[in-house]
């Protein structure tokens, strides 16, 4: 996607197979700044960290990661030992333990001399593949906006986001954002409410930083903005990512999606929900299951901001004294959700649905 006057991808892997780059999202949008990760605790500390984020992104970093040990040392014992330690950094999006899985199962019985050639090789098809994947969910995801687009007369389709779902969630494209791409590209206007999505503000940082670099019109509001504007017929499409999918069509996606559905119910927006395979987590019945991740309440006490110097600064925000919860996801039920996008089409949020664009689950 476009970062400036580039394209890129928003994972790099370099030439000889020494290390990859990745943008440090941690001070996007005031500085773009690509790091290189070298090895296995480079990695781990960047996907902790929040350095790279989003479901799909991370598990293409992982799996990386864990080929980057294994160029180290390749023993069946730093094999487990890599993997183990990367899956441990972010528990929610499933993409990080299918991609390490993947790799680790890629290489387990080879010869130790064979296994980084090979880890590499399926890091580097995990990632081209999701860029594959993405780009297919912007062409089924299109009809939605081009439909309501129509209806419209040629007005500007209103979407809501939350969190970020876009490019650098991903290695490419994005999820909820790759519709909304392929209609700004399609000349449709569309126009985009950018929820700010606290505590980590990915929302106002990431999503405003690269619709506003590709040229797609959009305003950041407030979290609570969401149903207010739904009230009043300014929202036409809720579209957000997910972090993990449960058997049952259960999304789990960051902190106040739920409510995001619960007003889009209450008023008749369509919630549509956009995801790749790799996010489908078939051995979960419900998202009752599903480990919600708690991070750090400094999130929530502090903010980073630009200061009028020109240096990024954090702030504290919260009464001195006072405690701060974080949990960093929640669960909107299947009934919430009006359809789920994927590489392989639409469909229902349920297991019918599900098993209707992957009948091999059955």
């Amino acid at each position: 996607m476009r970062l400036g006057a580039e394209w890129t991808r928003s994972i790099r892997p370099a030439q000889d197979r020494s290390a990859i780059a990745i943008l440090d999202q941690t001070l996007l949008p005031w500085r773009v700044v690509w790091i290189r990760l070298a090895g296995l605790e480079d990695t781990a500390e960047a996907i902790a960290a929040m350095r790279v984020r989003g479901a799909p992104l991370i598990g293409a970093v992982g799996a990386f990661g864990l080929a980057l040990a294994l160029r180290e040392d390749a023993s069946d014992e730093a094999l487990e030992a890599a993997a183990t330690r990367l899956i441990a950094t972010r528990p929610t999006a499933v993409n990080l333990a299918w991609a390490v899985a993947r790799v680790a199962e890629a290489v387990r019985n080879r010869p130790r001399g064979d296994r980084f050639d090979a880890a590499w090789a399926e890091a580097s098809a995990i990632a081209d593949e999701d860029a594959a994947c993405c780009e297919a969910i912007g062409r089924h995801g299109l009809p939605l906006i081009a439909g309501i687009a129509e209806r419209k007369g040629g007005d500007p389709v209103n979407i809501l986001t939350h969190c970020n779902a876009g490019w650098l969630a991903t290695v490419d494209w994005g999820t909820a954002t790759a519709p909304i791409y392929r209609a700004h590209d399609a000349g449709i206007p569309v126009h985009v409410w950018v929820d700010e999505t606290r505590p980590r503000n990915q929302g106002a940082a990431l999503t405003a930083f690269e619709l506003g670099g590709h040229g797609v019109p959009h305003t950041v509001v407030a979290d609570n903005a969401g149903g207010h504007l739904m009230r009043r017929g300014e929202v036409d499409l809720v579209l957000v990512g997910t972090d993990r999918v449960a058997r049952n069509g259960d999304v789990a996606n960051k902190i106040g999606t739920y409510l995001k559905a619960l007003a889009a119910a209450d008023t008749g927006v369509p919630f549509w929900v956009a995801l790749p395979f790799s996010t489908i987590d078939w051995s979960l019945a419900s998202g009752e299951l599903i480990p919600i991740e708690e991070r750090s309440e400094a999130e929530v006490t502090e903010i980073a901001g630009l200061a009028e110097d020109g240096a990024v600064r954090r702030v504290r925000v919260v009464s001195p004294g006072s405690r701060a919860a974080n949990p960093a996801f929640d669960v909107t039920p299947a009934r919430l959700v009006t359809g789920l996008i994927t590489e392989r089409g639409r469909c229902a949020a349920s297991e019918a649905g599900l098993l209707s664009l992957y009948p091999e689950k059955a």
